[in-house]
């Protein structure tokens, strides 16, 4: 057996001497040309283009940082772009619900339209963000319903050339009918750094909506935001992109994929709500999460969230207490003492976005009860203002009332004690700045057996103090 391979390599050798320098140099020249070729072909076809195929592995690099937009900065309101995508037919609806939270002459960014607003919409009002109209982006659709969709997404690169982007250092797209609070949503922005690839939303409170569409997925209506560098990255090849993705029917889905090519998953972030849910959503609203409110979606598919007023007088009672804290929206007074871990859970006030079979939340929830040991005394807010005249400190008073009496029984496992005398809730909190993302509060409750009013003072959760 040695012999044998002994031979065959002596033979190997032998042969491997015949062949001439000049054979070696062909073959080297031949298999150069080749690989040439197929390297030329593959990026002159138009859709290997926009893939980048080899470009992770030959210029994977972090997008350079110019003097406007310099890693870690200080940010606020003033970086970020918002793109709202709206349509001349539901403006004038959907108006009250942009203006609620608009900020004339400091917020930056602009409503897209599918056509020039006529008739009882001009002249324009300079509460409304100025408006521009979509190009034609036909050429880039498969089909007729497509068309829609990809205006949507192509949106937000349309503001990326239009606009100013000196020290931009966020695009965020949003709804015509989604509420913004601005300020938590600069808290939020200001925790990721511009300059690196990112890509920031949440998927729908409905399994069935994440299961059929993609559970990667920033919900558009919801809103979400792109870091200023992304947007760049995107923009030099978003058509050959968009040509790529033509036959999905979702404009969400399309910046998902085109965002995922770049190799940026979605970042969640759990005060974003797509609210795909139906009819009440108090129960949502009056959950304890330590995530900021930062937007509201699907207000003609869900009841006014306030009692005894309209929906666009509910979105502007909620914006009152927007200068001290964006969270603020009723309070619950309980016959028994439960831990935050059960009250964090929101109570299912709520319907499923669509027929569909159990499990219909990502969330866990609560059954609504008739239990007094269980069920809470519902307070909504009332009013806020910020006073000074209570000792030497700057506070803000937040008032809560009843919309109707509960008329439930005592919990009479608790001893015997009711909570139907009282007809507010008063609630003290300092006023040296806005509570801080992720920070829960701890209280102390005063109360007087008999009075209809309950005053809760807030304050910061001393070392270990527990909420239990």
């Amino acid at each position: 057996m040695s012999t044998g391979n002994a031979i065959n390599l002596s033979s190997r050798q032998q042969n491997f001497k015949q062949l001439s320098l000049s054979t070696l140099c062909k073959s080297i020249a031949i298999s150069g040309l080749i690989l040439f070729l197929f390297y030329s072909f593959l990026y002159s076809h138009p859709y290997t283009r926009s893939t980048n195929l080899f470009m992770p592995f030959i210029e994977r690099k972090e997008p350079a940082s110019s003097d406007n937009h310099t890693p870690n900065s200080p940010i606020n309101l003033s970086h970020i772009v918002f793109v709202l995508l709206g349509s001349v037919n539901t403006w004038k609806y959907r108006k009250p619900y942009i203006e609620a939270w608009w900020r004339k002459n400091i917020t930056r960014g602009h409503l897209w339209l599918d056509a020039a607003p006529t008739g009882e919409l001009v002249p324009w009002p300079s509460s409304s963000p100025a408006f521009r109209v979509n190009e034609d982006i036909t050429r880039l659709a498969v089909n007729p319903k497509s068309v829609v969709q990809i205006r949507m997404y192509h949106s937000i690169f349309e503001a990326f050339r239009v606009e100013n982007n000196k020290d931009v250092k966020w695009y965020v797209m949003a709804d015509d009918d989604t509420l913004v609070f601005v300020d938590n949503l600069v808290e939020l922005l200001g925790k990721y750094d511009h300059t690196k690839y990112y890509y920031i939303g949440t998927n729908s409170e409905s399994i069935h909506s994440n299961a059929y569409i993609s559970f990667d997925m920033g919900y558009g209506g919801a809103g979400y935001a792109l870091s200023y560098a992304l947007v760049e990255a995107l923009a030099s090849e978003i058509d050959g992109c968009i040509q790529r993705y033509k036959h999905l029917f979702f404009s969400d889905y399309i910046s998902q994929s085109c965002s995922a090519d770049l190799g940026v998953d979605l970042k969640i972030e759990k005060g974003i709500h797509q609210i795909d849910l139906r009819v009440d959503i108090s129960g949502l609203l009056s959950s304890h999460p330590s995530s900021p409110l930062i937007s509201l979606h699907h207000f003609d598919a869900i009841d006014p969230i306030f009692p005894s007023k309209n929906r666009s007088e509910s979105i502007n009672h909620l914006m009152k207490p927007a200068k001290f804290d964006q969270s603020r929206y009723s309070a619950h007074i309980y016959q028994s003492i439960f831990p935050r871990s059960f009250l964090r859970r929101p109570l299912q006030t709520f319907r499923p976005w669509q027929k569909s079979r159990p499990p219909f939340f990502m969330f866990n929830t609560r059954w609504l009860s008739n239990n007094p040991c269980e069920a809470p005394h519902v307070f909504f807010l009332e009013s806020v203002i910020e006073s000074n005249n209570i000792g030497r400190y700057h506070v803000v008073v937040t008032d809560y009332t009843r919309s109707s009496p509960s008329n439930l029984p005592i919990c009479l496992s608790n001893g015997n004690h009711s909570a139907n005398p009282i007809h507010k809730i008063q609630v003290f909190s300092p006023s040296t700045g806005r509570k801080e993302a992720g920070r829960i509060e701890c209280c102390d409750v005063k109360y007087v057996a008999g009075e209809d009013t309950v005053d809760v003072k807030l304050s910061a959760c001393m070392k270990g103090e527990m909420l239990a």
